[in-house]
């Protein structure tokens, strides 16, 4: 067997060329699926809003069950049952309101809307399923349902919550500071 001799000049072009070739590799394009409207579809094929609300959304863990109604509830099957809200933080007295977005047939809606029934503090519900609701809740980015948006005695926005575990977050530090 023969070794094929190279000069040192022919071994230097084919690095050079390696190096060129490699600056020009370009990987693909990662395709993201996501459900949108009861099915998975490529996000690069939604529509402007869709995409920038995809962009908005918050990945979360649940590690506990999440909050349950304190009324008796009826399950789309028939079944009811009885499950128990937690209890709220301590002060909510605080000054402020807040503007609670709600949709009819939310399914997430009647726990935040039991939770924030117990506040001492004033509030507006506004139901996003109205021509009003949803321009109220366009006007103030809002992009889900249930959201409750707090406002401090000046109007300034403080706070967004959109479950009851965000609620008791943002209000126990309140509780905290009024005792």
């Amino acid at each position: 067997m023969t070794a094929k001799h190279r000069t040192l000049e022919a071994i230097d072009a084919e690095i050079a060329e390696t190096k060129a070739a490699l600056n020009d590799v370009h990987g693909t394009q990662t395709e993201v699926y996501a459900r949108i409207v009861g099915y998975y579809r490529a996000v690069r094929n939604w529509n402007k809003g869709k995409r920038d609300e995809f962009d908005q959304r918050k990945m979360f863990v649940c590690d506990e069950p999440t909050a349950k109604i304190s009324d008796e509830t009826t399950a789309p099957s028939g079944d009811s049952k009885k499950t128990d809200v937690p209890a709220p933080a301590a002060a909510h007295g605080t000054a402020g309101r807040y503007e609670f977005f709600l949709r009819r047939t939310c399914p997430n809606c009647p726990p935040v809307k039991a939770f924030i029934a117990d506040i001492a503090m004033d509030g507006e519900q506004i139901d996003v399923d109205t021509e009003a609701g949803l321009q109220s809740a366009a006007a103030r980015g809002v992009f889900a349902a249930p959201t409750v948006i707090f406002y401090d005695a000046q109007d300034n926005e403080i706070g967004r919550a959109h479950s009851v575990e965000e609620l008791n977050a943002i209000l126990a530090p309140a509780a905290v500071m009024a005792s």
